[in-house]
């Protein structure tokens, strides 16, 4: 076995009494390659720190063998001009107060990439990057010779660098062998073994509280014949024996079924596995698009400020088409989505069309509605369904209890994603919507578009969720829009 990098042994971690984490073992042996998943707010960020020695353990302790290099989600500043060119994929000459997200992160991965470190420690280091930049990572890191430990919510990466997944759930690490695909394998072998058992535990159950049922119910009847008997044997002597042998039969039945409801007591519960839920959205007569083509371009000339983004372009998006559009940062992808909600001059909109447009900002409502009730004032559907709608957006049953107002901004944000699919639209613009969700929530959402019946165009630099959710890819480079 390699060389032991770090050795966790009996932790927790708390927050304001809250205990995060507890794990009683775990290490970490040198050329190990592990990436670390599970819901927002489990505690995996947290994980890492710890490894890092940024945060000490509330109780227990975190032994580290090895200079680690650690990338926090928000180390992306930098303090001089930095001139950085690897393998000739990054260029970047320019101060980091001018620096967009994506550029930061790009220019931290140059800075970190440029020195040779035994081990990575990274957090989440595809945030804000284009697809160029994710790929340049992937590359740089399925090269890289020494430990890497990553969070990371990109499953394309995962798949490509790690061979361990570490989930964290409910404040345990559960350790799965392979990459991220392997893990969803496991996971879900694991999840149709627990069906199974579930299935025998009901099973088992029924039998055992129907037979209990059947015994109770003979003894009863042993007890009505019994009262009779007690009369006859007033006149008859001879009747004696037998009533007292009947109930010692009832005695017995009694004991039978109370040694039954005590065996299904004893059995182990076992619950029945979540099911991924299947969503569909209908829409209204009031919302439906007979229009083919909802949205077409002849020569159009997209331009922001004096930079040129799109020159004499000709598209046509057409009804119920799920459509992809990629390209490099600042290419103009959000720009296009922006001059298609506000009409902008080149661009034909049918006019039955109604937009919902999800972009890049931060969400707050000011409604003081339960967000439950503001959901039912925002939609048609019946309430079940809004709740399923709402659980897959991870929100729980406290939670639709909370006023809308007092969302913090990750709740928002998944809030304002989950009512662009039950409004009253019939086109969804999607800029960027899985900036900042975990990978439970982006399968979510790619479930929501697969069961959406309105047309969806989609900004994203994820090619997993892009692949399991476009049926039409459109790459805008070099001032032009192409079909691929």
């Amino acid at each position: 076995m390699e060389q032991m990098q770090f050795e966790i042994q009996q932790l927790t971690h708390s927050y304001f009494d809250k205990e995060i984490l507890n794990i009683p073992y775990l290490a970490v042996h040198q050329l190990e390659r592990i990436g670390i998943v599970g819901e927002n707010g489990v505690g995996k960020s947290t994980l890492l720190k710890l490894l890092a020695g940024k945060i000490p353990p509330t109780t227990g302790q975190v032994k580290s063998f090895v200079d680690a290099f650690y990338m926090d989600q928000i180390d992306l500043q930098v303090t001089n001009d930095i001139d950085y060119a690897l393998q000739g994929k990054l260029n970047i000459k320019e101060q980091h107060a001018h620096l967009s997200g994506g550029e930061q992160t790009k220019l931290k991965l140059a800075e970190l990439l440029s020195t040779y470190a035994p081990c990575y420690l990274l957090d989440e280091p595809t945030s804000h990057l284009d697809r160029e930049g994710i790929q340049f990572l992937i590359d740089e890191l399925t090269y890289y010779y020494g430990t890497l430990v990553i969070v990371s919510h990109d499953r394309m990466l995962l798949d490509a660098v790690v061979d361990t997944i570490w989930e964290v759930k409910d404040g345990e690490v559960h350790v799965y062998a392979g990459n991220y695909s392997t893990y969803k394998e496991q996971k879900e072998l694991e999840r149709q073994q627990q069906q199974q058992a579930h299935d025998a535990y009901i099973k088992e159950k029924g039998r055992l509280e129907a037979a209990a049922a059947d015994k109770m119910k003979r003894a009863e009847q042993m007890a009505q014949a019994k009262n009779m008997s007690r009369k006859e044997a007033k006149s008859k002597p001879n009747r004696m024996v037998e009533t007292k042998s009947k109930a010692t039969g009832q005695k017995g039945l009694h004991r039978a079924a109370k040694a039954m409801e005590e065996r299904v007591q004893q059995l182990q519960a076992v619950e029945k596995p979540k099911a991924e839920r299947t969503f569909h959205f209908a829409h209204q007569a009031i919302t439906e698009l007979h229009n083919k083509v909802p949205i077409l371009a002849n020569d159009f000339t997209l331009m922001a400020g004096d930079k040129l983004l799109l020159e004499r372009v000709s598209f046509q998006f057409r009804q119920g088409q799920k459509i992809a559009i990629t390209g490099t940062n600042g290419c103009g992808k959000s720009t296009l989505l922006k001059a298609i909600v506000e009409g902008a001059e080149g661009i034909e909109i049918s006019p039955k069309v109604k937009i919902g447009y999800f972009k890049q900002m931060s969400y707050q409502f000011v409604e003081s509605q339960t967000l439950l009730q503001f959901m039912k004032s925002q939609s048609a559907y019946d309430e079940g369904f809004l709740r399923k709608v709402l659980a897959a957006m991870h929100f729980t049953q406290n939670d639709l209890r909370k006023s809308v107002c007092d969302l913090s901004g990750g709740e928002a944000m998944r809030l304002q994603l989950a009512l662009l699919f039950v409004g009253d639209y019939n086109m969804l613009l999607l800029d960027e919507p899985t900036n900042f969700l975990d990978i439970t929530l982006m399968e979510a959402l790619e479930r929501f578009i697969l069961g959406y019946q309105g047309t969806v165009l989609i900004v994203s630099h994820d090619q997993a969720f892009l692949k399991q959710t476009a049926t039409v890819h459109y790459h805008l480079a070099e001032h032009k829009l192409i079909l691929k």
